[in-house]
């Protein structure tokens, strides 16, 4: 170390020994933490979690796709696809007077003529119901009788259906509270105000919360792909949990990124598959009932070739690994590969996968070394997906889950009370599901609505078995 430090020879000697193994010591850390916040500078979405609206201008993308020769548009032999007939509220019908040929005069009619149809809007005006309660006083007593309001009717100004769309526009499209105020004026004439759809957003999560607490439930039943991200919520740090299931979706708000959290969304584990990312809260769960995600570990190992040549040797292999399970996992979604030569080619790879693990324990790289050995102590977590059917290798459906929630806090910067985070996690829990399963969000929201004003259950959000 004497010789590295940039002082003359002579100086040097003349400091005591204590303080040249101070000073060395001093160095090396100054060093390994130049090193360090230089690696923190080169990461981005593709060696890392960062997600891509974070990278820099400077960083390099993949470079396009050469063009094909394949000209524009609906390639031949494509399904063809047609927008359906719409029932008609108007016809007009349309016959020739004369032949466009001679001229001579046309009678008759087609008994399939071309239909051609417009979609129109009409100017959107708002029903107003009115209700006159009356007032009559007794000829006996002389006490004052008002009438009571029918049932279903609600004791404010806003109807069900009125109030789904306010839950809509604001959980679904992200508006804002003033952009919905201000929509409602535009398009709907309707003197809707910011604090009045607060208040309907509290109603609108009581009418859920049913729903919501029946898909809670089922969720603690199945396999789940599970993830959190960051959220404000009173100002404060908060998380926004997910748990994907095959055909639900919960959400909640929490303050706490702990594994109790994770503890409580799943209850007991039994014989289920979590699919989650390397999260430390996630190490209580037995690896032979845990999925890592592989999408993941391929930004950990492209963080090892551009950590420089010492790591890169042990990233490029690794990534090779990768790409090779990727592709034949590709080939068995696509019903091209059976399942059995797919656990028969992973097999092979595992022993070199793993091996190429053990050679990064001694590459070099502090780093890289570390990820290896994290690697390694969840290794059999790594295949659950080969020996366990439906099961898949990333927890992707959870960060497309995400990802709406996370475009509407970066517009939002989250919620300023715990009521509202109440409404984000019901309304993002009941479109996600009604989303996976291919149902209406606003006619659900709107039952729901009805549902709460009549006293009555919400229709559920779980599958209902055809009739």
């Amino acid at each position: 170390m004497a010789q590295e430090v940039p002082i003359p020879v002579e100086l040097w000697a003349q400091i005591p020994p204590a303080a040249q193994a101070a000073l060395s010591a001093l160095l090396d850390a100054l060093q390994r933490r130049i090193d360090d916040l230089e690696q923190r500078l080169r990461q981005n979405s593709t060696n890392s979690s960062q997600p891509p609206s974070a990278d820099s201008p400077a960083v390099k993308r993949a470079p396009p796709k050469p063009a094909s020769d394949k000209r524009r548009g609906a390639q031949p032999g494509h399904a063809l696809c047609r927008r359906p007939l719409l029932e008609p509220a108007q016809i007009q019908e349309l016959r020739p007077t004369h032949c466009r040929r001679c001229a001579q005069t046309l009678v008759g009619s087609d008994p399939q003529p071309l239909r051609h149809q417009v979609l129109e809007l009409p100017p959107i005006r708002p029903q107003v119901l009115e209700y006159r309660r009356h007032r009559l006083c007794c000829p006996g007593c002389g006490t004052s009788t008002c009438a009571d309001l029918p049932s279903g009717v609600p004791v404010g100004t806003t109807g069900p259906r009125l109030q789904a769309v306010l839950a809509v526009l604001t959980g679904v499209y992200r508006l804002s509270k003033r952009q919905a105020e201000q929509l409602c004026a535009d398009l709907f004439h309707l003197p809707i105000s910011a604090g009045h759809i607060c208040a309907l957003e509290r109603q609108t999560t009581a009418a859920l919360e049913p729903a919501v607490a029946e898909v809670r439930q089922q969720v603690r039943t199945q396999s789940v792909n599970l993830d959190e991200t960051g959220w404000r919520q009173a100002r404060q740090r908060a998380w926004l949990w997910v748990a994907v299931t095959s055909y639900l979706t919960l959400f909640e708000v929490v303050a706490s990124r702990g594994g109790a959290v994770a503890r409580r969304l799943l209850g007991t584990l039994g014989q289920r598959i979590v699919t989650t990312d390397r999260y430390s809260a996630y190490n209580w769960l037995p690896l032979y009932r845990r999925q890592l995600c592989w999408a993941h570990l391929k930004r950990d190992f492209q963080a090892m070739v551009d950590r420089g040549p010492v790591a890169a040797v042990i990233g490029e292999e690794l990534l090779c690994h990768a790409q090779d399970l990727f592709h034949w996992w590709y080939r068995v979604r696509d019903g091209t590969l059976q399942r059995t030569s797919f656990a028969t080619y992973v097999g092979e790879l595992r022993p070199r996968f793993r091996a190429t693990l053990e050679q990064g324990l001694t590459c070099g790289c502090a780093r890289t070394a570390g990820t290896c050995k994290e690697i390694l102590k969840v290794e059999p977590a790594l295949w659950t997906f080969v020996r366990v059917a439906g099961i898949e290798p990333t927890n992707n459906a959870a960060e497309r889950a995400l990802r709406h929630a996370v475009l509407w806090r970066r517009s939002s910067l989250g919620t300023d009370s715990v009521v509202g985070g109440r409404f984000v996690s019901a309304i993002l829990t009941v479109v996600s599901s009604c989303r996976q399963q291919g149902r209406h969000v606003l006619e659900y929201v709107t039952a729901c609505c009805e549902a709460a004003l009549a006293g009555a259950r919400p229709p559920s959000l779980l599958p209902q078995p055809v009739v």
